[in-house]
C-alpha cells in the first residue's frame, strides 16, 4: 500500500501532499520535513530508497514497522513515495517516472511553477494514478485521455449552464 505521495523542492517547501492514511493536520508538516531531512541529504550516488528506520517519528510507527521511502529527484524536485514493505522498490520507481511523464506530457514540460499554479490539476492527475493508495493506472495516455475527457465535461457543463442562464435572462 502507498501510505502518501509527496513533492518537495530543494528548500524543502512541499509543493504536493498527499495521504492515504489519517494524520493529524498538525503532525504532516513536521513528517514531511523529517522525511524531506533524510532524503536531501542522500549522496545521488546512493539507491533511490531506504527503510523507514531511518527517520524516527510516532506516526510512522503507526502505520507499522515496515516502510519504505522510494523517491527521485527531478531537476528542484523530491518525488517522494513512502509505502509499506510489500511494495517493490523498483515498481515505485517506475510510478514515480509514470507520474512525471503525465504530468510533464499534461504542462508540456512542467515545472515547480506548474505545480503551484495549478495544484488541482497535479492532484488530479495523481487521482488517476493512485486512489486509497492502490495504483490504478500505469499507462500515461490513458491517464492523460481521463484528464482531457474530465477536462471536456466541464468545458461542456460550464457551456450548458452559461446557455441556461442566458434562456432565465430573456424570460
Amino acid at each position: 500500500m502507498i501510505f502518501s505521495v509527496l513533492i518537495v523542492n530543494n528548500r524543502g517547501k512541499p509543493r504536493l501532499v498527499k495521504f492515504y492514511v489519517p494524520i493529524d493536520e498538525e503532525k504532516r508538516l513536521p513528517l514531511v520535513g523529517a522525511i524531506y531531512d533524510v532524503v536531501s541529504q542522500r549522496s545521488d550516488k546512493m539507491c533511490n530508497f531506504f527503510d523507514g528506520n531511518h527517520i524516527e517519528n510516532e506516526e510512522l510507527k503507526k502505520w507499522g514497522g515496515d516502510i519504505k521511502f522510494i523517491y527521485r529527484h527531478f531537476a528542484t524536485l523530491y518525488f517522494i513515495f513512502v509505502v509499506d514493505g510489500t511494495e517493490s522498490e523498483l515498481g515505485m520507481i517506475d510510478l514515480i517516472q509514470i507520474y512525471v511523464e503525465s504530468l510533464d506530457q499534461y504542462f508540456e514540460n512542467v515545472c515547480e511553477l506548474d505545480l503551484i499554479f495549478h495544484s488541482n490539476k497535479v492532484h488530479q492527475i495523481l487521482d488517476q494514478v493512485i486512489s486509497g493508495g492502490l495504483i490504478l493506472e500505469v499507462e500515461p495516455q490513458m491517464i492523460l485521455n481521463r484528464i482531457k475527457e474530465q477536462d471536456d465535461f466541464v468545458k461542456q457543463t460550464k457551456k450548458e449552464s452559461k446557455k441556461k442562464k442566458k434562456k432565465k435572462g430573456r424570460k
